[in-house]
């Protein structure tokens, strides 16, 4: 699904008009990403549970020439939705 079938079928079930919906839709785009900058946990009930977490540096081997090399520590989210939606 598109952003743009996103907000369509957004604005059929609210009855917002299809600008009012692709403003609610970029603002929870926006809430969500301020939220994983600051390292914040963001869970919606039921839907899912996005979290940022740390990778460790580690050492890694270059697969072509098989020389080791050093894989710097970095961040990454992590995001686990609900069996529910599954029905």
């Amino acid at each position: 699904m598109t952003k743009a079938e996103f907000v369509e079928k957004f604005a059929e079930k609210t009855g917002f008009s299809k600008k009012d919906a692709a403003a609610a839709v970029d603002a929870y785009h926006a809430v969500v990403a301020d939220a994983m900058k600051a390292g914040d946990k963001v869970v919606i009930p039921g839907v899912l549970k996005v979290e940022v977490t740390e990778r460790a540096a580690r050492t890694g081997r270059n697969p072509r020439t098989g020389e080791e090399m050093e894989i710097p520590a970095k961040k990454s989210i992590k995001a686990k939705f609900s069996d529910k939606l599954l029905g």
